[in-house]
């Protein structure tokens, strides 16, 4: 019966790169299937639980926090708080030489810890930044690199969008996992494990990416030169500018974390503050209105009704897998590969990034990840740091060329005379930093791992 599953997994990618859309293709596949496994006598009548399954996913309190966070990083993305964030940080480090790639570089990880969508960041900042870049005499790889770099760090910097889908389906994995291990007193995995241990690993990314644009003004510093002259005076109110364009997303950001890590709120409840904070911070910046208003809950519902329709046609395909005995095949071949877990984890991670070249992160995370967490999970690895590795994973699959997905994001808005090989040169280093952080990750991971265990300590 395996290899019926595999061969239902092998024309869902098919399908999926044929251009159909995900949730139709997930359920559809699972539906045509499913009539054939029965038809041949070859498939466990499973799919009778599929109402318990979307009554869960109906009832399911972690999810509402997807809709709140995409309803808060489109309203901050309509509003002109990236503009002026790099507008004046561009003058902040003005005079130093790579000074405006470090500005994108923050201004990027705010932009993360605000909205959590990468599409948005890396368009967002190809519109605003890329121009400027290159107008102030940036070698188009290096201004292309860091805006790919910077803009994908949603994927991993909390509140991001994939961690709270990726903390969903780690729960469910986690506790299949340790029920099948015959532990019926399960722990669990929440979203807010998941954002706390991304934490570190976040600010680990965030660094190496700021020590490397500083060797590479050093190297290369006609490819990097200031943007203010010595001769040119800054204006003398730059430090209260600095504070009001910073402290509202800063406060934004401390108010969703800090209320998740201080553990006066769950996710979903720190989603909401998070939706009213963006409502508050449109109103400061003036672009609050009903015309605007009705914009951004039109996206948000049209965003969140595909993650919702993901989910439910990866509900369908995860149990036509099960039903044709898919789960207990994967267990087959991972424990058999050599190098036991190392083995099975190395090989996981990298079927993972080369499915990143042609799926999106939430299919990815509704599609792979139930059929392989469990059986990772039940080798002994944390479910936490497990999802913080997929997570970095991923991003990198999102930069590499030649199908990254934040490459043909940026090349969507760059000007015409930058080519398509600047991009793809510029990224290369921040791909090398992204695999060294999950080499990182991989040799300490405590890395991801002790800060969960001193805020759940006490």
């Amino acid at each position: 019966m395996g290899w019926m599953a595999f061969l239902m997994f092998l024309c869902v990618i098919i399908v999926l790169m044929a251009g159909y859309p995900v949730a139709f293709t997930l359920g559809g596949m699972a539906l045509i299937f499913s009539v054939i496994g029965i038809m041949t006598d070859t498939f466990d009548p499973i799919m009778n639980m599929m109402p318990q399954r979307l009554f869960g996913i109906m009832t399911n309190q972690t999810l509402v926090a997807v809709p709140l966070f995409v309803f808060m990083g489109v309203m901050l993305e309509r509003t002109r708080i990236a503009e002026e964030l790099l507008e004046t940080m561009g003058l902040l480090f003005g005079r130093m030489r790579g000074g405006l790639a470090i500005s994108v570089t923050l201004v990027g990880m705010l932009l993360a810890a605000s909205t959590g969508i990468v599409g948005a960041t890396v368009v967002t900042m190809g519109l605003l930044s890329l121009p400027t870049m290159l107008r102030r005499g940036y070698a188009p790889s290096i201004a292309c690199g860091t805006i790919c770099a910077s803009g994908t760090l949603g994927q991993i910097i909390p509140p991001s969008i994939i961690l709270i889908l990726l903390g969903d389906v780690l729960s469910a994995a986690y506790q299949q996992a340790q029920l099948k291990m015959g532990v019926f007193s399960v722990d669990t995995v929440s979203v807010g494990d998941l954002f706390i241990g991304a934490i570190i690993p976040g600010l680990i990314l965030v660094g190496m990416y700021l020590l490397y644009l500083l060797f590479a003004a050093w190297r290369n510093p006609q490819g990097m030169p200031a943007a203010v002259d010595e001769e040119h005076e800054m204006p003398s109110d730059l430090g209260m500018r600095v504070i009001k364009v910073l402290l509202p997303p800063l406060l934004l950001i401390l108010a969703v974390l800090g209320s998740i890590i201080g553990g006066l709120a769950t996710p979903t409840e720190a989603a909401s503050v998070g939706a009213m904070g963006g409502i508050i911070l449109a109103w400061v910046h003036g672009q609050l209105s009903w015309s605007r208003m009705r914009e951004v809950v039109t996206t948000t519902t049209k965003i969140s009704s595909m993650v919702f329709m993901i989910f439910i046609g990866a509900s369908l395909f995860s149990l036509a897998f099960r039903g044709f005995g898919g789960d207990e095949a994967v267990h087959q071949v991972l424990s058999q590969l050599p190098g036991g877990v190392v083995g099975a984890m190395i090989v996981v991670m990298l079927v993972m990034f080369l499915l990143g070249f042609v799926l999106d992160f939430i299919e990815i995370t509704f599609v792979v990840i139930p059929i392989v967490g469990p059986v990772l999970l039940m080798m002994g690895l944390d479910p936490v740091w497990l999802g913080i590795m997929i997570a970095i994973n991923l991003q990198t699959s999102f930069l590499t060329p030649p199908f990254g997905f934040s490459l043909f994001y940026l090349r969507g808005v760059a000007p015409e005379e930058v080519a398509t090989r600047d991009i793809y040169r510029g990224v290369m280093p921040f791909i090398t930093i992204q695999l060294l952080v999950l080499g990182l990750l991989a040799m300490w991971p405590g890395l991801v791992t002790w800060l969960p265990g001193i805020v759940y300590s006490h």
